[in-house]
C-alpha cells in the first residue's frame, strides 16, 4: 500500500497544541506515558496469547530504549501486541481515543475466566505528549498475528503520514527527532545517559517488565586472571543495562517480604537513611481495588508542626507507573507524618494524569487508609508499649489535629491519647488507664492545660484535687487548646477542664457538707467580696469562694464554655478579633491572707489599702497561671510599697 497523508481527526491544532504545551507539567512525563504504552502492548499480547498460541512472543517480554547523540534521537522498542493499519488509525489518528479502553471492554464483554491483564492507558492521549520534547515522531509496528507492518509519521501539525514498512516481528518502534535541550522550557537532553535513568527510576521503576538500554562503559585492561594492567589502555565496552527494578513489593504477599526488604523501599521512596518505625500493608477489593504500603518514619521531620510547608502525602501509582509524589487527597492532615505508595488499579484522573479528580473512589479509599492506619496504631499501642510511646512522642501532638473536627474517628483517636497526669509525672497515661483508676464518685476525666508539665504542676487549680487524691491529666501542647476548646467525652465519661466552673468533689455527703460550709462562709466575706469587685469589675466578671484552693489565696477560672487564655492568646497570634473575656477570681477563705484582708475590712470599710490588695490578689492569681501582667511595673511598685511596711 503506498504513502498517504491523513488529517487529524477533532479540533486538530487547537488540542494537539494544548496538549503539547499545556496539558503536562513537566516535560520529562513522555517518557512515563511512552513506557507505559508499551506495558499495555506487552499485557494485551500475553492475555491474548491466554488464548491464542499464535500472539505468544517469540523472546521475553521487554522494553528497550535505544539513544542517539548524533542523530538527535530517543527510540522506545515493545514486542507487545503492535497494532495493525486500521488500529493505528483509529487510536493513533484520533486524538484521545483509548485503544486501550475499547480493549478492555471487548474482554469483559467475552467474560473469559482468565483476569483483565494491568493495563494502564485510560485517556489515549498519552501518546502526544511525545511532541512535547520531539518536532517529530516516527512509529512502525506490527500486530501480532499479521504479517504486514505499518509506518506512521508526523510532525504535530495537524497530520500524519501512513505507509507500509517492514518488521520482524509484532511490536511498536517509537523514534523521537527530539528538540534541542532548553532549560528555560523544561527540557532536558534525552540523549543523555543519567537523564533517562532518572526519569525511568521516577515514573516506570516499578513497571512490571525490564526496561532495557544499552550503555557504554570504560574499562581499564585486564590480564586473563581479571587483574588490571598497570599502565594498560582504557577499552570501551558496551552493555545492556536494566533500568528499573520491577519490584513492586506492595504486590508481593507480606509473608514473602522480609523487614530489611521492607526498610530498603522506605530508604528508597522516602529518602530518609533511618529505618521506619512501622509499616502496614493493605489491599482493597470491591468496586474498585488497589494495593498499600505504608510507613510511620522514626523521628518526625523539621516542618511536621507547618502543615502549610511540610511535605506531606502518599506517592500515587496506577497499575505501578508513578503518578505523583504528595498524593494529599489520600490521608487526612492529622495523618500527613504517614509515608508510602497506593498503587491504584482505576482512580479518576484528569486528563494529564498528573492531578486527581473528586470523586467518591478517593474518599473511599482514604476512609479505608485511615481506619488502617489508626487500628494498626491501636494495635502497637497494646502489643509494644514502648515503641508506641516512641511514636507518641514525634507524632502525638499531630495525630491530636484529627480531634479538631466532628468526624466518625474521633473515638479512635481518643483510644491512642497519651498525656501526663499527677499519679505518675513520669510515666505517660492513656484515656483507658485513667478510668480504671477513678474514684467511685467521679464522673469525669479531668485535665489541665498549660504551656509546660511543670508550669501546669504548679497551678493552685490543682490542689483540691491533689488533696482529695484526684487524678488531673497535664495536657500540653498547643494543640489541646483548641480540640479541647469545646465539649469532648470519651466513653461516657466527660473530659473537664479543672480550670473552668466549680469544683465538686468527693461523695454526694462530702458535696452536700462542702456546700453547705461554703454558703456559711460566704455569709462571713459578703461585703468584702462586694469590695473586691467593685475594684476589679473591668477585669472579672464575679468574685467569689473557692473549693479548689488549699494552699493557694486565689486563683482565676473561667465559666464553663469560655476560651482559656491559652487558646484566647493562639487566636489573637493568628490575627483573629477575639474580645478580651472576663475571668472568675476565686479566694481561699481559709487563707490567712483572707483572714487578715477582712479583718481589715471590717475595722474600715474604705481603707484605701483594700484597693492595694484587691489587686495584688489578681496580679498573683495572672502569675499562678503562667500569664503576663498587665502592668508590672504597677505590681512591682505595690510589692515593694507592702515590703516596705512589713519590715
Amino acid at each position: 500500500m503506498s504513502s498517504n497523508t491523513f488529517e487529524f481527526q477533532a479540533e486538530v491544532r487547537q488540542l494537539l497544541d494544548l496538549m503539547v504545551h499545556s496539558l503536562y507539567s513537566h516535560k520529562d512525563v513522555f517518557l512515563r506515558e511512552l513506557i507505559s504504552n508499551a506495558s499495555d502492548a506487552i499485557d494485551k499480547r500475553r492475555f491474548e496469547g491466554l488464548t491464542d498460541a499464535s500472539m505468544a512472543a517469540a523472546g521475553d517480554p521487554e522494553i528497550v530504549l535505544e539513544r542517539d547523540p548524533e542523530a538527535r534521537t530517543l527510540t522506545i522498542r515493545d514486542n507487545g501486541i503492535g497494532m495493525s493499519r486500521d488500529e493505528v488509525m483509529e487510536n493513533i489518528g484520533t486524538i484521545a481515543r483509548s485503544g486501550t479502553q475499547e480493549f478492555l471492554a471487548r474482554a469483559r464483554e467475552l467474560k473469559q475466566d482468565n483476569p483483565d491483564p494491568e493495563l494502564i492507558g485510560q485517556f489515549g492521549v498519552g501518546f502526544y505528549s511525545a511532541f512535547m520534547v520531539a518536532d517529530r515522531v516516527d512509529l512502525e509496528t506490527r500486530r501480532a498475528g499479521e504479517e504486514t507492518a505499518t509506518r506512521w509519521i508526523s510532525t504535530g501539525d495537524g497530520s500524519y503520514t501512513l505507509s507500509d514498512a517492514e518488521r520482524d516481528d509484532a511490536g511498536t518502534t517509537i523514534t523521537l527527532h527530539l528538540r534541542a535541550a532548553d532549560e528555560e522550557d523544561g527540557l532536558q537532553d534525552y540523549t543523555e545517559e543519567w537523564v533517562v535513568r532518572e526519569i525511568v527510576k521516577k515514573f516506570s521503576d516499578f513497571v512490571a517488565y525490564p526496561i532495557r538500554m544499552k550503555v557504554e562503559r570504560t574499562e581499564q585492561e585486564k590480564d586473563a586472571d581479571g587483574n588490571i594492567v598497570e599502565g594498560g589502555a582504557e577499552i570501551q565496552r558496551e552493555q545492556v543495562d536494566t533500568l528499573n527494578s520491577m519490584k513492586a513489593i506492595w504486590r508481593r504477599p507480606k509473608d514473602d517480604v522480609s523487614e530489611e526488604e521492607y526498610s530498603e523501599f522506605y530508604k528508597h521512596i522516602c529518602h530518609d537513611w533511618s529505618d521506619p518505625l512501622l509499616h502496614l500493608t493493605s489491599k482493597m477489593e470491591g468496586a474498585f481495588e488497589a494495593s498499600a504500603l505504608l510507613f510511620v518514619p522514626s523521628t518526625s521531620p523539621f516542618d511536621l508542626h507547618h502543615p502549610e510547608m511540610s511535605r506531606k502525602g502518599l506517592q500515587l501509582y496506577v497499575k505501578r507507573v508513578f503518578i505523583m509524589d504528595e498524593c494529599r487527597d489520600l490521608m487526612p492532615d492529622y495523618l500527613r507524618f504517614i509515608r508510602g505508595v497506593i498503587d491504584a488499579e482505576d482512580v479518576s484522573l484528569n486528563i494529564s494524569r498528573e492531578m486527581l479528580q473528586k470523586d467518591r473512589q478517593i474518599q473511599a479509599i482514604q476512609k479505608h487508609l485511615t481506619k488502617k492506619v489508626l487500628d494498626t496504631l491501636v494495635d502497637l499501642h497494646k502489643d509494644d508499649p514502648e515503641k508506641y510511646r516512641t511514636f507518641w512522642g514525634e507524632f502525638g501532638p499531630v495525630l491530636k489535629e484529627g480531634l479538631m473536627a466532628f468526624g466518625d474517628r474521633q473515638e479512635r483517636i481518643l483510644d491512642l491519647v497519651l498525656a501526663a497526669s499527677t499519679n505518675d509525672e513520669k510515666e505517660l497515661t492513656s484515656l483507658d488507664q485513667y478510668i480504671e483508676r477513678m474514684k467511685e464518685d467521679q464522673d469525669a476525666v479531668y485535665y489541665m492545660t498549660g504551656t509546660s508539665r511543670e508550669a501546669v504542676l504548679q497551678s493552685p487549680h490543682i490542689e483540691a484535687f491533689r488533696e482529695k487524691g484526684y487524678e488531673v491529666l497535664l495536657l500540653t501542647d498547643r494543640v489541646d487548646e483548641v480540640w479541647l476548646g469545646r465539649p469532648q467525652e470519651y466513653k461516657e465519661k466527660k473530659l473537664q477542664s479543672i480550670g473552668h466552673g466549680e469544683v465538686d468533689l468527693g461523695s454526694d455527703e462530702e458535696k452536700e457538707e462542702t456546700k453547705k460550709e461554703l454558703e456559711e462562709k460566704k455569709t462571713e466575706f459578703t461585703t468584702l467580696l462586694e469590695k473586691l469587685q467593685s475594684v476589679l469589675d473591668e477585669r472579672v466578671k464575679e468574685v467569689r469562694l473557692s473549693t479548689r484552693l488549699t494552699s493557694s489565696a486565689a486563683c482565676l477560672v473561667g465559666d464553663t464554655g469560655d476560651l482559656s487564655p491559652q487558646l484566647e492568646a493562639m487566636m489573637r497570634e493568628s490575627g483573629q478579633k477575639i474580645p478580651s473575656m472576663k475571668r472568675i477570681l476565686e479566694l481561699n477563705p481559709d487563707h490567712a491572707v483572707l483572714a487578715k484582708l477582712r479583718g481589715r475590712f471590717d475595722e474600715n470599710p474604705e481603707d484605701e489599702s483594700i484597693t492595694e490588695f484587691a489587686e495584688l490578689l489578681y496580679g498573683q492569681a495572672v502569675l499562678a497561671e503562667g500569664a503576663e501582667l498587665e502592668d508590672p511595673a504597677g505590681f512591682s511598685k505595690r510589692v515593694a510599697d507592702l515590703m516596705t511596711k512589713a519590715i
